[in-house]
């Protein structure tokens, strides 16, 4: 049975070749802009110089060097120094994380009480800024959701937090063309799993968010091996970029159960084996669903007709589907595959085992489980 909910997502969203010429018509006259970004290939491709160039006429100010997960310390220094130009909105030039990392960066400037860390660990701001993304690595979502996940380097951890939703997003596909085929295959894993995540749980909530995922992962099946092959194909780039938006805006996810243990785990494993995002989570998803099967066989049945077309699945069918689409991406399906090291594995286990939380629809993912899921994938 499908839940009650409230759904609103408040962000403009602006899309196609030439968008970023809307980039001044949304920003007011008097602001003070901060502009954030990564750590350089926005400057390089010129992606950054443009954005400068529409905002000609407004005081602007630059903060760069926000790495992949970005580190609190590194926020902490944006925020001060966004304090210290009297910012009144923010820009994000770049792929999740740069928006991820701004997202708290304009909730730090109005929170005076506590540091990066601290408000993610309290799960809490004061109020935030006013920002605008300009995307150029579609994978998070991050650019129609007002969720981020941030690292703390200095003790190995990675943690959610939540602020307000970008008040527009520009997303121009030509802006992808210049991806690595690695940036590109994990981004495509980060949207095939966010999918998962809101889909792959127990059947009989709702036909139609059901289908509204199948859909995307039959777009995802489809779109995958055109992008590696092509990637200045405008029209398949277009069905990447708008993908990566839908898979985390809140369109799956209205009155249904959701997981997210997948992403709880491959958390730690980036947080502690450095290991890219996308790539984490495809490591732990075949080993989660072997160990889950009794929860989510039936779904898995359901994916394996509507989504992989196969007449009679058996569950070993599906996810060896799974697996062969992984591979097809160029990454590993286990964290053994991977050759993740067993400290790595131990470290994680200790920590979900010390917190205690179960995770997962209805709570089912338990310490227990997630000990076994760890196990299985560094045996697959």
């Amino acid at each position: 049975m499908m839940k009650n909910f409230t759904f609103h997502n408040p962000t403009k969203l602006i899309f196609g070749k030439g968008c970023l010429s809307e980039l001044r018509v949304q920003i007011p006259n008097e602001a003070r802009i901060l502009i954030t970004y990564g750590g350089g290939s926005v400057v390089r491709n010129g992606i950054l110089q443009q954005v400068k160039d529409y905002l000609e006429g407004y005081t602007v100010f630059e903060f760069g060097g926000i790495e992949s997960n970005p580190d609190c310390a590194t926020l902490d220094k944006a925020i001060a120094y966004g304090r210290s130009c009297g910012c009144t909105y923010l820009v994000a030039v770049g792929g999740g994380s740069v928006l991820d990392g701004t997202k708290l960066i304009a909730a730090g400037i109005k929170t005076t009480d506590a540091s990066a860390w601290e408000m993610v660990q309290q799960k809490r701001y004061t109020s935030a800024l006013p920002y605008g993304t300009v995307l150029t690595v579609p994978a998070t979502g991050s650019e129609m959701n007002r969720g981020s996940v941030i690292s703390n380097r200095a003790t190995g951890e990675k943690f959610s937090f939540y602020s307000e939703f970008p008040v527009f997003s520009l997303l121009d596909p030509t802006f992808t063309y210049t991806l690595s085929e690695h940036q590109v295959a994990c981004g495509i894993a980060d949207i095939f799993v966010h999918t998962i995540e809101q889909y792959l749980t127990y059947p009989g909530q709702s036909g139609v968010m059901d289908r509204l995922a199948e859909g995307l992962l039959l777009n995802i099946l489809d779109f995958a091996p055109l992008r590696l092959e092509s990637p200045q194909d405008y029209d398949v780039a277009c069905e990447y970029m708008l993908s990566a938006t839908i898979g985390l805006n809140g369109f799956l996810s209205m009155g249904v159960d959701e997981d997210w243990s997948t992403h709880a785990i491959g958390h730690e494993l980036t947080a502690l084996a450095g290991t890219t995002h996308g790539a984490s989570l495809v490591m732990i998803l075949p080993a989660l669903l072997e160990v889950m099967r009794p929860e989510k066989e039936q779904k898995v049945l359901q994916m394996g007709k509507r989504v992989f077309g196969l007449q009679h699945p058996t569950f070993r069918d599906v996810v060896e589907k799974v697996k062969d689409f992984i591979h097809s991406l160029g990454l590993s399906t286990s964290i053994k595959e991977e050759g993740i090291s067993p400290e790595v594995v131990l470290e994680i286990d200790r920590r979900f085992s010390k917190r205690g939380k179960s995770y997962g629809e209805r709570g089912i993912v338990t310490p227990d489980k997630i000990s076994q899921i760890l196990r299985l994938s560094s045996e697959l």
